[in-house]
């Protein structure tokens, strides 16, 4: 009997002891991977010239078919937030460590790794589609690795006026005869040269719940986020009809966009700032 209480004893002091090994094991911080899927509605899309048969179609509330040549979008200022709502926020200063450039034609760029994010269950992920005003300058000095990503011949996100970035741009096709469409969003500029102020601020901050929580610490978390772009036309702030032309209501051609058509576009693609925080934007999935 003696000894099967020191036995038993024993045992229950092991269990404390790999318990606690298990907890100081617990890392203080981990990776989250962001997967991007776009979509038309919940079809992934596939890319294509004018003349392409694989190219993914689309056909708005207004009946206009459509289809994509090009899909890229500026993710920045992102934060997650945990339970007791308190926001952690991921390098929201530094656009080279901080922001990125998500491009249908890259594969690669689907997948953003935040990495070293404090060990912590999140509820919430919130980021800006664009870039805050504070840092929507070309500054090769201070961010040159996001200014070479924006800026390749093949990326394209900055204005050549030379003013900011491009926040979100979409190159495609539309009607049965395949007119050119050119979706160019980001924010203006007004005044004169040397003294320009705010114009419209296209940067939009999303807020999005996640389907089950992040839990970060030995798990590694991945939180897939669609984008559905069939919002672009048909969204829940604007249904739009694409126009090509030279007059103030045309919009399929960055060089006759007038702010007040853009800002549709803006709206649809990142909600209104006041009844809509989603935009094109939802979590499908948490992977632990």
């Amino acid at each position: 009997m003696q000894n099967f209480k020191k036995y038993l004893l024993l045992s229950v002091a092991a269990l404390a002891f790999v318990s606690c090994s298990n907890d100081d094991d617990a890392p203080a911080a981990n990776n989250v991977t962001l997967e991007f899927n776009n979509t038309f509605k919940d079809k992934t899309i596939v890319l294509g010239d004018a003349t392409s048969t694989s190219a993914s179609t689309n056909t708005s509330a207004v009946g206009q078919v459509h289809h994509f040549s090009e899909v890229k979008y500026v993710i920045s200022n992102i934060r997650l937030i945990k339970d007791d709502g308190s926001e952690v926020p991921y390098n929201v200063n530094d656009l080279d460590k901080g922001a990125t450039v998500i491009d249908q034609a890259k594969v690669a760029s689907l997948s953003y790794v935040l990495s070293n994010v404090p060990s912590a269950s999140y509820k919430q992920i919130k980021f800006g589609l664009g870039i805050k005003t504070e840092q929507n300058t070309l500054d090769q000095t201070r961010f040159p690795k996001f200014y070479a990503a924006a800026g390749a011949n093949d990326t394209a996100m900055m204005w050549e006026w030379g003013t900011g970035y491009r926040f979100t741009k979409v190159e495609g096709f539309y009607d049965t005869d395949n007119k050119a469409m050119s979706i160019h969003t980001g924010s203006t500029v007004a005044g004169e040269e040397g003294a320009y102020k705010q114009g419209v601020n296209a940067y939009r901050d999303i807020t999005l719940n996640l389907t089950t929580n992040a839990t970060v610490g030995k798990n590694a978390p991945k939180i897939k986020i669609k984008a559905d772009l069939d919002k672009l036309l048909s969204g829940k702030i604007n249904t739009i009809t694409l126009s090509t032309g030279t007059g103030m209501g045309d919009n399929a051609t960055p060089n006759v966009h007038t702010a007040a058509q853009m800002v549709k576009f803006v709206d649809n693609l990142g909600g209104n700032v006041t009844n809509d925080i989603t935009g094109m934007f939802s979590v499908t999935s948490v992977e632990n």
